[in-house]
């Protein structure tokens, strides 16, 4: 039985979402249009696809069926609205932590330029961005990824330590309640909670901070130990020390862009003079 492409899109928008309101402003469909339009694509289907209830839609192990076979359709569909927009170079989306987005920001022109035939974009955030719903092409994570559908390739290991003006700095900055926590964040406040003074919520103003003298900071080795105005105050961190990987969906590997932003990246992310490893 053949289906709209419409009504798959619709679909992916209501799964994404977890509910009708959030899909009707990802699609300026209205939430009545969306129910009815999903109700009927369950009866052509003859399958429940969404456990409806006042927490939002939940997909049902139909549901998640069709949201495997549909996934390729993201990416499809990405494709045809960077061709209606004229944008002939592809943009490849980079999902990583504040300290990791940094640091490629630094250095991306060393393995890229514009001629390259893809763009980086940039989406920094501690917070995870779902590589499997194709919300971002590449990830660094602080671990091997678990799910089948996606690849992942080991760069480096990340050591942590504590950083400050000087040693006479008391005190330390986290960030603030609410937002999304990392390991060394856990740590910190797991260890120092109560000598904690104040925070920011981006990296760079709580390394501002750090320089100014108004607190310690617990930042990678490989930013600490070449950032003017720190020094370290110990060894590295054992219970936080983790792998870097670069992941991305075993689909999305094969495109050209994207393996050649991951190609580049592993580039910047496994060399030793640009993160030299320190006792």
């Amino acid at each position: 039985m053949e289906q709209s492409l419409d009504d798959i899109a619709l679909f992916l928008a209501i799964a994404d979402a977890g509910g009708l309101a959030g899909a009707a402003r990802a699609t300026g469909q209205s939430p009545p249009t969306l129910s009815r339009r999903m109700t009927a694509l369950e009866r052509r289907l003859e399958k429940r696809l969404f456990e409806r209830g006042k927490r939002g839609y939940s997909l049902t192990a139909a549901g998640r069926a069709l949201l495997k076979e549909a996934e390729p359709l993201r990416e499809a569909a990405a494709q045809l609205d960077r061709w209606s927009r004229g944008e002939h170079v592809p943009r490849v989306r980079i999902t990583t932590g504040l300290w990791t987005a940094r640091f490629l920001a630094q250095n991306i022109a060393r393995v890229w330029s514009p001629g390259d035939g893809w763009i980086p974009e940039f989406l920094a955030s501690n917070a995870n961005i779902d590589i499997a719903r194709r919300e971002a092409d590449i990830g660094v994570r602080n671990r091997r990824p678990e799910q089948s559908w996606l690849a992942g390739r080991q760069t480096s290991v990340i050591e942590y330590a504590i950083y400050g003006a000087s040693p006479e700095v008391t005190g330390f900055l986290a960030l603030p309640d609410g937002y999304p926590t990392t390991p060394s964040e856990r740590w910190l406040r797991a260890n120092h909670g109560d000598e904690v003074v104040t925070g920011a919520s981006d990296t760079r103003l709580m390394l501002d901070l750090a320089l100014s003298g108004v607190g310690r900071i617990v930042m990678p080795t490989y930013a600490g130990d070449v950032t003017p105005g720190l020094v370290r105050l110990g060894s590295p961190i054992a219970e936080i020390t983790h792998g870097e990987w670069l992941v991305t969906h075993h689909d999305a590997r094969h495109d050209r862009p994207v393996r050649a932003a991951l190609d580049a990246l592993a580039g910047l992310l496994t060399d030793k003079g640009l993160r030299p490893a320190r006792a």
